[in-house]
This record gives C-alpha cells, structure tokens and sequence, in this order.
C-alpha cells in the first residue's frame, strides 16, 4: 500500500511544461526528418548517381527501420529505463544524422537512414509516454496539443525547409541541422527529465526480449515495404520478386499476431487491442497518419512535376498549414480537454472530407500559388482536432503502466500508414494518369475536328513548313499527358474524401468517455 501511495502521490521534479517542451523538441527532431527530404529527392539522386526510383528509398528505408523500433521502446524502457533509453535514441539519431550527411554514395545513405530510422524510433513513443505521466489525466488533452503540433507541423514545415536548403545551400545540410538540436535535447532531457516509480529498469530483463517477435516484425515490415515500393515498377503481382515479398509480409504478419497473442512477454501487447476504444483509435491513427503523410508527398510533388515550381517555392506553398497549425493546435488541445474526443474526430473527418472533395474540384494546370497555399490550409486544419482526440482517447481505460506500449503502437500504426498511403496513393497518380491518357487519346485522330484545327493552328503558328503538322500533334500530346497527370491527382483527393467519411463511420463506434473523467463504462482495467 506504502508503494501505492508514493506512486499515486508521484510529480516530476521538473516543471511538466518544461518537460513537454523538452521531450517534443526531441520528437519534432525526428518527425521532421521524415519529411524533410521529400522535395530534396530529385537532388539526392542525382548528386549520387541513382534514379527517382532508387531515391524514394531514402524515405522508405527510414519509415521501415522506424516502425520495426518503435513497439521494442517498452522493452528497452524495462532494461535501462525510459530516461536512458531516451537519451539513447538521441544520441543515436544525431550520430547518424552525420552519417547521413557525409555519405558518398546511396547505400552508404540508406544504410545511416536505417540507423537514423532506428534511433528514431524510439523518440516519438518516449516522448508521448513521458508526457502522458508527467500530466494529470485531466491535463493530458492539453499536453498532448504540444506533441500534436510537433507531429503535425513537423512533416508541415519539413519540405519548406528542404527545399530552402536544397536551393541555396546542399542536400546533405537537411541532416546536418539535426546535430545542434539533437545535442540540445540531449542536455536539457538529461536534467530535466525522470522516470516515475512504476518504470524500473532491470537489467535482467535483457533475457526477456521477444526475439521471435522482432523478426517477424522485421520480415512483415521489410516485406511490406519492398512490395509497395517496387510493385508499380514490376507490374505488381505480374511478378514473382513482388509475389514473393508480398508473401512475406502476409505470412510474416500472420505469424506474428499469432506468435504475439501466444508468448508471456511480447514485443507488441497486441492484448491492448481487446479494449475497443484502443482499437478503434489504432484504427483511426493508421489513418490519419496515412493521409498526413500522403498529402504532404502529393502536394509538392504536383507542384514540381506539373507546376514547375522550384523545390523552395513548392515548399513554401506549404507554409501556410503550418502557421495554420501554431494557431489551431491550442485550441484543439483545450477543446479536447471539455469535449469528448468521438465528438472532436467526427468534426475533424467531416473536415478532412470537405478538404479533399474542395482539392478534387478545384485542382488544375491553371492553380496558383495562392491556391495551393490555402488547399494546404484545409488539408491541414482538421488534423489537431482529431490526432489529439484519438491520441487522449487511446489511454482511456488502461493503466498507467501501458504507457509505453499503448505509444508504441500508436506511433507504429501512424508510422505504417503513412507509408502504406506515400506508396499506394503514388501507386495510384501514375496509374489513374495513364487510363486518363488512354481515353483523352482516344479523341486524338484525324476524324476529329477540334484536332485538326489545333494541329494546323499550331502549323500556321511555326510558318507551316515541313514537320509542322508533328509540331502540333507533339504539342498536343504533351498538354494531354498534363492534363492527365491532372486528373490522375483529382482522382486520389476523391479517394481520400471518400475514405475520411469512412473515418467518421468509425469514429461514432468511440465510447463517449467525458474529459478528465478516466475510462468510460465498461472500458476499465482489472
């Protein structure tokens, strides 16, 4: 009983707010890298030799490496404790982030991503556990706006940032920024933060990890993984390599939800799932960190590729969400706090609709700058509301001792979504582009009117020599691939408006707890 009180009477010894902002600088740290390096991708590939396609890997890698860490954080907390396996990744990361920086060649590159990805993984889960204790429940809505705005603005503001970078200076600069700040929150975490009572390191625990469990997480994400990214270039299933890795994520995930429900001390509790506010929350997060991260490719890169825009001015269309989120993520965390977070992810999905059935009808070759600034803004203004409403709710009714896991797996849906969704919505552009272009070529031919105009215009246009009629049938056909790109980017903002409808639907299953007040009926642990 005398253990008991100490744990319930426990504070940190810091200041939570100061803790908070201690523990989000380090988050912010990693979550920025795995944006920052989109607009800079073209510049990598080509300053190292290696195509788009192989360039991509620097994204994925890092996201793969991340997602096989961030369930062992609880594990590794039990060993050495939260505070030192905090300081770990940290310092792990910003090792790496060197690495990154002075790499010659691609596979020297991806090889320090995984790395990075590895010591990463851990600060995201870390972080939110740390702020999840050092708060009363009553206060953890608000808390959790800080970490929110560090997942959301993060990614927001990283292709501004690398695409500045990449224009004025190198790409190898976006991963140097990461040492003064790794070595920062390395300082400040190192006197500030604590771990609570109820985390005790024991260094016997070392014996206790789920081996099996970490392998066949690695072979269902390394599986996974290989399959989104190279089946649009194999023809996907037309293929035996992607068969095969296809494969191996099914068998290998099968097994491990298997493996996972069976062994006494798993590297996943997927036990937690049995809770169904957790579960629907898990659900929810793969979603939005799919849509976070999918928007956040597919803006800039429409930008670029049918725009023209440099890689600064593409980043900088995207400023705006981000002051968007400075001033909305307060808001959202206060709102969370007297509101019921079922109530806050449906108006934040209904939002999410609204958002991309506007970008799917209004998006064309003849958008401006300010256009896409504003789209960004509505893609981006719903998310405080519902990250923040299901991260709150995902503790709800579980003990203080699953906060660990609880922000492990969180963390690791939201992390699969989003490379689930930067594959597969790419995945879709090109071959949504190429029907388009299909069925636009069907009208170019001699029996149509409209053509023969064009093509002769275009002819009279270049003095109407010889090779002028090729001149218009060029020009055309280049405006048609345009134009289906367009519509190849119209046809995926439907598609997620149609699948944030879909969210709204699974937000009305949240039990609707009242704020502050611990588990709702029925949801409490014994």
């Amino acid at each position: 009983m005398a253990v008991d009180a100490v744990e319930k009477q426990w504070k940190p010894r810091a200041n939570p707010w100061l803790i908070a902002a201690t523990v989000a600088l380090a988050a912010f740290m990693e979550v920025l890298d795995t944006s920052i390096a989109n607009v800079a991708l073209p510049h990598i590939a080509g300053n190292l030799g290696a195509s788009q396609d192989q360039g991509t890997w620097v994204l994925t890698s890092y996201l793969v490496s991340n997602a096989i860490v961030l369930p062992a954080g609880a594990w590794a907390s039990s060993v050495i404790g939260r505070k030192n396996f905090f300081l770990s990744c940290i310092a792990l990361f910003t090792v790496a982030s060197f690495l990154c920086g002075i790499a010659p060649s691609l596979p020297i590159l991806l090889l320090a991503r995984v790395i990075q990805g590895a010591g990463g993984g851990g600060l995201q889960p870390m972080a939110q556990a740390i702020m999840a204790d050092s708060f009363e429940p009553k206060m953890r809505g608000l808390a959790f706006s800080l970490y929110g705005l560090v997942a959301v603005l993060a990614p927001s503001i990283g292709p501004t940032l690398g695409g500045w970078i990449t224009d004025n200076y190198s790409w190898r600069w976006i991963f140097y920024i990461n040492i003064p700040v790794g070595l920062l929150a390395y300082v400040l975490v190192t006197r500030l933060v604590d771990d609570p009572p109820w985390i005790k390191a024991d260094k016997s625990n070392l014996r206790k990890l789920d081996y099996v469990g970490l392998g066949l997480l690695t072979l269902a994400m390394g599986g996974m993984q290989i399959f989104l990214d190279k089946g649009e270039e194999n023809d996907w299933f037309a293929s035996h390599f992607i068969q095969f890795f296809a494969g191996m994520f099914i068998v290998g995930m099968v097994t491990l939800i298997w493996w996972e429900l069976r062994t006494k001390a798993p590297i996943m509790n997927l036990r937690l799932f049995k809770f169904k506010n957790f579960a629907i929350c898990a659900f929810l997060m793969m979603l939005v960190g799919g849509i976070l991260n999918a928007a956040t490719v597919l803006q800039p890169q429409f930008m670029q590729e049918l725009l023209g825009y440099t890689a600064t001015i593409a980043g900088e269309a995207l400023t705006g969400g981000g002051i968007a989120l400075l001033v909305v993520m307060p808001m959202a965390g206060v709102a969370t706090g007297r509101f019921p977070a079922r109530n806050l992810c449906i108006i934040g999905f209904l939002f999410f609709a609204f958002s991309f059935y506007y970008a799917s009808t209004h998006t064309t070759l003849g958008v401006s700058f300010g256009f896409m600034a504003w789209m960004r803004v509505l893609t981006v203004l719903p998310i405080p509301f519902s990250f923040i409403a299901i991260t709150n709710a995902a503790y709800v009714g579980l003990p203080r001792e699953a906060s660990n896991q609880v922000s492990g797996l969180i963390n690791f849906v939201r992390n699969v979504g989003g490379s689930i969704f930067i594959a597969v919505t790419g995945a879709i552009v090109t071959n949504r582009s190429l029907f388009h272009q299909e069925r636009l070529a069907e009208h170019m031919n001699s029996s149509s009117q409209a053509f023969n105009n064009y093509v002769h215009g275009i002819g009279g246009a270049v003095g109407g020599g010889p090779g002028s009629g090729y001149m218009g049938q060029a020009s055309i056909y280049s405006q048609l691939n345009q134009q289906a790109a367009v519509l190849g980017y119209v046809d995926i903002y439907r598609l997620l408006c149609w699948m944030s409808l879909v969210m709204v639907v699974a937000a009305f299953l949240l039990s609707k707890n009242r704020p502050g007040e611990g588990a709702p009926k029925g949801e409490a642990v014994h």
